[in-house]
């Protein structure tokens, strides 16, 4: 295999009352004083604030509120860092709030804390960040966190509805490795064995623990959570989104941009993966029940999104990312067939 550089957490921590921990993580670390949170609206009240408490006799602070994961953000973010000499970021909040950090930590060479507030993506401690641009939603390489702060109590108190993206996120993870074989197969694509099984493994045990998952049990998220960081060091280990990212994320990616209102990620990759996995031949249902058992989308109806933009997705799927095979390169839809395939799944 080619030679690629692996970025990994050096430290992790999962527990009820991690964010505590912060100033001894730092400590650790040996990150120097001057620091910058940042966080949305929301989030810095749900933790951000409270981050900033915890390091304000140790560290010079600056906080900087954040509206989207926009190529703009990223900037004004950048020019923050280089105009006030800060030394290392802390991302407080979900996906567009660490997007934003790791993206912004990467092009001024500085490291970056991830402190999700939620349990709604796999973004949590990937080297990949999604960043609205003129053209739509892009991935582009980043920076993998230095550490990742978890703090149980404050993701349980996250509405159901993101902890239940986040599975189906994880769960979409079955069709990505597929479609990662098939282009071994077909294109000679070079895989990693090691990131495939790792990504495996975070899918199964969204579905082995479904049901425990939708009681909401400490133990329930803490394996959700896990699951989402684990995620994000197999692609760490592809050196790509490869073992997390598919015909189910093209098909999320292209619902963003043509349905009015947009679902959670989680919850359109999750739709996305029974398709797919029909496609695949493999055992749509089962990923079907058990979205169904976490209280996750199943259909365009519980999407919130009209059929459609089901179909229309479909078939702009393909021009999302048209380098990397899948089965949408495989087997492709015309109108007609995409209809079938919405139709025999039971999303429309």
């Amino acid at each position: 295999m080619n030679s690629k550089m692996m970025q990994l957490p050096r430290i992790v921590l999962v527990e009820k009352g991690a964010i505590d921990k912060i100033g001894s993580v730092c400590t650790e670390l040996k990150l120097n004083e001057r620091a910058l949170v940042i966080s949305d609206p929301i989030t810095y009240e749900i933790a951000g604030k409270e981050v900033v408490s915890l390091l304000q006799a140790s560290h010079e602070l600056r906080s900087h509120i954040i509206d989207n994961a926009t190529v703009r953000e990223v900037k004004i973010v950048e020019q923050i860092i280089i105009k006030e000499n800060i030394d290392f970021i802390i991302g407080v909040g979900g996906g567009k709030v660490i997007d934003v950090a790791k993206l912004a930590s990467k092009q001024c060479h500085r490291e970056f804390i991830s402190v999700p507030t939620a349990a709604s993506h796999d973004g949590i401690a990937s080297s990949r960040a999604s960043i609205k641009s003129e053209s739509g939603s892009v991935s582009l390489e980043a920076h993998a966190p230095i550490a990742v702060i978890a703090d149980i109590a404050i993701i349980r108190k996250s509405p159901y509805r993101l902890l239940a993206s986040g599975c189906g996120d994880l769960i979409s993870k079955y069709t990505a490795i597929k479609d990662w074989e098939l282009a071994h197969k077909i294109t000679g694509e070079e895989i990693s064995e090691y990131a495939i099984s790792l990504s495996n493994m975070t899918a199964k045990i969204i579905m082995k623990n479904s049901r425990k998952i939708k009681n909401r049990s400490d133990d329930s998220i803490k394996k959700v959570v896990t699951a989402l960081i684990s995620s994000g060091v197999a692609m760490s280990i592809a050196g790509s989104s490869r073992p997390g990212s598919g015909s189910e994320h093209k098909f999320s990616h292209a619902l963003d941009m043509i349905a009015p209102s947009p679902a959670l990620h989680g919850e359109q990759c999750g739709v996305g993966a029974i398709m797919m996995m029909y496609l695949h031949e493999g055992n749509w249902e089962k990923i079907r029940k058990t979205l169904s058992t976490l209280g996750a989308p199943v259909n365009s109806k519980e999407l919130g999104i009209r059929e459609k933009y089901i179909v229309e997705a479909l078939l702009k799927a393909r021009e999302i990312r048209p380098h990397r095979y899948t089965i949408l390169e495989h087997k492709p839809l015309d109108r007609e067939s995409a209809i079938t395939l919405a139709k025999n799944t039971e999303v429309i």
